[in-house]
């Protein structure tokens, strides 16, 4: 069933699908730009209640990876041939160099990577060093490397 939402919370969702004011009142001010009747309260409550019912995961800052230092990356396929997923992709999952995890079933014959870890280093021999520490840690050895060559689009999706 489709949710729907008042004016001012269609207001609101827009403002905070942008970059957050980066301010000392963040809620207020998304509130002022959100227009009259809106207050500071009503954003919160409303992305409490949007986070609780999971509709929102989560609500934070993002920090750009690559402007924090952490310019190598690269995503690394693994082949877990009937291994149970759910627990491998916890363990990767709790890496700290590790920011995305998805099992995606293979419907190609010949391409047998299911399992996906997308891993972050201030270096390429930094990232090599993360992929051993994921091979020890989910006991898999067989994988293929990923690099990234260039960014060619990275921004979160808008609904409003």
């Amino acid at each position: 069933m489709a949710r729907t939402f008042t004016d001012a919370e269609r207001r609101i969702l827009a403002i905070v699908q942008q970059d957050l004011p980066d301010t000392l009142t963040p809620f207020a001010d998304i509130a002022k730009a959100a227009g009259p009747g809106v207050t500071e309260d009503m954003v919160i409550d409303l992305l409490s209640r949007l986070k609780e019912e999971g509709v929102i995961r989560r609500f934070g800052a993002s920090i750009k990876h690559q402007r924090a230092g952490w310019s190598a990356n690269a995503m690394v396929g693994w082949i877990v041939r009937g291994r149970d997923v759910e627990e491998l992709g916890r363990r990767a999952a709790g890496d700290p160099n590790v920011s995305h995890c998805y099992y995606r079933p293979s419907s190609v014959g010949d391409w047998p990577y299911e399992l996906y870890t997308m891993v972050h280093g201030h270096s390429d021999a930094e990232c090599a060093d993360v992929v051993s520490r994921l091979e020890a840690l989910l006991g898999l050895d067989d994988h293929m490397i990923l690099k990234s060559v260039r960014e060619l689009k990275k921004i979160s999706p808008t609904y409003f």
